[in-house]
């Protein structure tokens, strides 16, 4: 967040705000004491203007009521008129100045009897509506304030008519000058402008510290504001009393404990979240109400292959390859789970896709949580099971439907009373029954193996007349013209085994061999003793098997050359019972064949370690 600067900070808010009111304060004082002393001011000057005039008016009434003779003997009108004048029209004892800047005495012939200006002495007077209106009518004016030609100075005009009786007889013309009064009033208000100045100073300077008194715990605020906004949850506001600002203070030391223990409760529960979203096995993919994936974690990444960078914002159906299955993305609630096929040509690959709604409190949809997870290995346990069954079914299918031919031809046909053929059809019966004991007790074996019921006895043996014991056997019961080659260390070794299952898995791999070895052929059977353990290979010269197919001869029921291999009594699980007891002894079985040069089953078995003190 940028730092606020003086002009856009609430302070000089404050202080403009405060300003603003005293200003506005004194402008009305101003002005309503400005308007109250002009008023004052003016009504004393006309007042004294008019108290002047009064006088002046009595006096020249006297005279100009005053009987003369007619032989110019005395004093004349114009003569006493001048002298009153001068006596009542000079000088205020107020002011100390010459109060009517204009006094004329005017005649009922319109002609200047007195002046304070002694060249219109004499002369006459015309044009003058107001002093023509008052020597006509005997009416005065109520006086008033105008410009003055030529100096536009400011006076107060006044017209007053001298009596005799009911006769006007003359008229007094008069300007006071009133420019002192608006000087007195100048230098008020620059008195009062250079108080107004004076007191905005004194209030910026207050409002400054006022202001900083609001707005320090505020900037604070602002702090801290900001570092809980990073996260940091460990300072606290001062607070500077009890006022609504010390109240906000607290509330928000309140506010930052509770954002504190909420946020170290929600980081808790995120890391929590987060280790459970990062060691399940399931993949989890979170999208918003638009259906476009906005959290994936690692095992969703590994599942389908894209990582979140390039998964976030595209839609999920899009990702997972059901576009095809979903229009909208609300459909998958209905859905409920879907498998998506990943496979290639070289691998079979399959997910389970479980979709389940998030919605808020109104229950609106606002996105989708998916679990996503590898259902390969249980789409192939299916798949064997059912071929399995399907196995198990036609072998013995096969024997059964046999028997039942050869017991109805001895039944139906009257073969049993043919001492050639019922031997014969018996014989066969006999084979089969003895096939399908032979397949019962291979099928209960795996059964206990994969159960773990299938019991090991093991001990410590020389392994090597085991060996022997086994290839002696074989030779005296052959029939074919078939070779056996030993190549079988003369020395004792010992390992910790059960006898009888070695030997068995011995018998089948041999028997095996025997089977698919041509007449004339060599079975070369090799002990050879490596670090830790002892390898062995039993190796025919018949058919062999395809590269690819030779991994899966340790499938349960799975035959190279099925019509041959029925024919020679298999029942295709002698190599998936060896494959399940090496396992046992925690040793391993493989095999290896080229087509026309045929096959080497290994199997290894680990040496026991010799005791100390021991010669063996």
């Amino acid at each position: 967040m940028n730092k606020v600067s003086f002009f856009q900070s609430i302070r000089l808010k404050i202080i403009v705000i405060l300003s603003l009111f005293l200003l506005l304060a004194i402008q009305v004082i101003g002005t309503y004491f400005g308007q109250q002393l002009e008023s004052s001011l003016l009504k004393s000057h006309k007042e004294n203007v008019e108290d002047r005039l009064q006088v002046l008016a009595t006096n020249l009434e006297e005279s100009f009521s005053e009987e003369r003779s007619d032989d110019g003997e005395g004093r004349t009108l114009q003569e006493d008129v001048q002298d009153i004048t001068a006596r009542y029209g000079g000088y205020s004892s107020r002011y100390s100045s010459e109060i009517f800047s204009e006094l004329q005495v005017i005649d009922s012939q319109f002609r200047v009897l007195g002046s304070n200006k002694f060249d219109m002495v004499g002369k006459k007077i015309s044009g003058n509506s107001d002093i023509r209106l008052a020597l006509v009518h005997g009416q005065s004016d109520n006086g008033e304030i105008r410009r003055k030609e030529g100096t536009s100075d400011r006076v107060y005009v006044r017209t007053l008519p001298i009596m005799d009786g009911d006769v006007a007889v003359g008229v007094i013309y008069s300007e006071a000058s009133v420019e002192e009064v608006y000087e007195q009033l100048q230098e008020i208000n620059e008195i009062f402008l250079n108080g107004t100045i004076l007191a905005i100073i004194v209030s910026i300077i207050i409002g400054v510290l006022v202001a900083r008194t609001i707005t320090k715990p505020i900037t604070e605020m602002r702090k801290q504001a900001m570092g809980m906004a990073r996260g940091d949850f460990s300072k606290k506001v001062n607070v500077y009393g009890q006022d609504e600002i010390g109240q906000l203070a607290t509330t928000f030391n309140d506010m930052n404990d509770r954002l504190k223990l909420a946020n170290q409760t929600t980081e808790e529960e995120r890391r929590k979240l987060s280790s459970v979203l990062s060691n399940m096995s399931d993949g989890v993919i979170a999208t918003d109400e638009k259906g476009n994936i906005t959290l994936m974690n690692d095992p969703a990444t590994h599942l389908i292959g894209v990582s979140l960078h390039e998964a976030k914002g595209q839609p999920i159906a899009e990702i997972l390859q059901i576009e095809d299955k979903v229009v909208d993305v609300k459909e998958l609630e209905e859905v409920g789970s879907l498998t998506v096929d990943f496979s290639d040509e070289e691998q079979l690959f399959l997910i389970k896709a479980n979709f389940s709604i998030v919605q808020d409190e109104g229950g609106n949809f606002m996105g989708l949580i998916t679990v996503i997870s590898d259902v390969t290995e249980q789409e192939k346990v299916d798949r064997e099971r059912k071929e399995f069954v399907s196995n198990v079914s036609h072998e013995l299918r096969t024997p059964l439907t046999t028997m039942r031919s050869y017991l109805e031809a001895l039944t139906d046909g009257g073969a049993w009373e043919d001492k050639e053929l019922a031997p014969q059809f018996l014989q066969v019966t006999q084979n089969e029954t003895e096939r399908m004991i032979r397949l019962v007790n291979d099928l209960l074996q795996l059964s206990k193996m994969d159960h773990k019921e299938s019991a090991m006895y093991k001990k410590r043996i020389d392994i090597i007349p085991v060996f022997h014991h086994i290839l002696d056997r074989f030779e005296m019961n052959k029939t074919e013209l078939i070779h056996f080659e030993r190549k079988i260390p003369d020395e004792r070794i010992f390992v910790w085994v059960d006898q009888d299952k070695i030997t068995q898995v011995t018998d089948n791999i041999m028997s095996n061999a025997i089977k698919y070895s041509p007449e004339g052929g060599k079975i070369t059977f090799q002990v050879v003793k490596e670090p830790h353990r002892l390898r062995i290979s039993i190796s025919d010269q018949g058919l062999g098997i395809a590269r690819e197919k030779v991994d899966k001869i340790f499938e349960r029921f799975y035959r190279v050359d099925k019509a041959r291999s029925r024919e020679l009594g298999g029942t295709g699980l002698g190599l998936a019972i060896s494959k399940e007891i090496i396992e046992t002894h925690h040793g391993q079985i493989w095999a290896s064949s080229k087509e026309g040069k045929g096959t080497t089953i290994y199997f290894t078995l680990p040496l026991t370690k010799r005791k100390r003190g021991s010669k063996k």
